[in-house]
């Protein structure tokens, strides 16, 4: 694993705070006057709760579009102070150099705290072993786990949304964890209206999903309305990518193309920036925030249903990978 020192301040003392794309970061909304409001107060709330609740929380943060929201929800939970957590990124090694590269633009740009755990480093010393078919996303929970645990991180934050998959809509927006960070469904509590229960025993920890009530549109709304900065393959670009499983896939070091499979460039965008070894990109021209939300409007398919092989090996295989502690 490595782990990047703490940062100083997440905001400079006196700074102004504004949005990855520089825009000035507004108070937080405190009078819901639309749906985008209403879900915005939530999150706010949900984010000032666990301050109030848990000793050690973190952020999981993979650069891409939900956890980037969520990191700028939370810049507004605490503004002007800044962000009192750090974020926790799972490199899985197959990440997307664009998404890498705006991970570390945002830590910088706000001064943030990042400790990374690297599935390679478990892979080279035996913890781990790399799978047959090369995919890494099943391989990312016990690192995550290992790292929650050595620091002692109480609550951690997620970017899931009910609408993601039917696993995650069971899930509540605090989703008690047990000793060995595996998820029990019959131990879920009552939520009811904006009470959260955050007890846990020592060695358990709270998993977090403040964006749980939004769905794929609202992410986008919000996107535009706050002029969020994300990744830039979230907007179509030429890429050379190769069919495989239904899946536009790009080329990697994951172990693509296969010598029957071509290679040839389209106009795509991707709409999750999961693992490259198992995250597909889709054809499409939409190059500016309002293209997107077109698009994703008149999409009759889940992003990750769409685009994520590891969603695909069974019927069950989000809800496994969650009892098993994964994200």
């Amino acid at each position: 694993m490595t782990t990047l020192e703490p940062a100083a301040d997440a905001v400079p003392s006196g700074a102004e705070p504004r949005t990855p794309a520089g825009a000035p970061l507004d108070p937080p909304t405190t009078i819901a006057t639309d749906n985008l409001a209403a879900l915005e107060s939530e999150a706010i709330h949900i984010f000032r709760e666990v301050a109030g609740e848990f000793d050690r929380p973190v952020i999981l943060f993979s650069g891409g579009k939900d956890s980037t929201l969520m990191l700028h929800l939370a810049i507004k939970a605490f503004w002007p102070a800044p962000v009192p957590f750090p974020l926790l990124h799972v490199d899985t090694g197959h990440n997307f150099t664009e998404v890498l590269d705006f991970r570390d633009h945002v830590v910088e740009k706000y001064g943030l705290r990042l400790v990374v755990a690297k599935v390679q480093d478990w892979i080279d010393d035996g913890r781990l072993e790399e799978r047959a078919d090369g995919l890494r996303n099943p391989l990312q929970t016990t690192p995550l786990l290992e790292t929650i645990a050595q620091n002692k991180f109480d609550a951690v934050f997620g970017g899931g949304r009910r609408d993601e998959e039917r696993a995650r809509a069971k899930e509540r927006v605090f989703s008690l964890r047990n000793a060995f960070g595996q998820w029990e469904p019959r131990r879920q509590r009552p939520e009811l209206w904006n009470l959260y229960n955050g007890r846990h025993r020592p060695g358990e920890q709270v998993r977090v999903f403040p964006l749980s009530n939004w769905t794929e549109a609202d992410v986008w709304h919000y996107i535009a309305r706050e002029e969020v900065e994300l990744p830039s393959i979230y907007y179509a670009h030429q890429r050379p990518v190769y069919r495989r499983d239904g899946m536009w896939l790009t080329e990697g070091q994951w172990g693509g193309p296969r010598p029957d499979e071509t290679v040839t460039t389209k106009s795509v965008r991707y709409r999750t920036v999961g693992d490259g070894s198992c995250t597909g990109a889709v054809e499409s021209t939409a190059s500016t925030v309002e293209e997107v939300i077109a698009e994703v409007s008149a999409s009759r398919l889940t992003e990750r249903g769409a685009t994520r092989a590891d969603d695909r090996m069974s019927e069950a295989a989000m809800e496994d990978r969650k009892r098993e502690g994964y994200f």
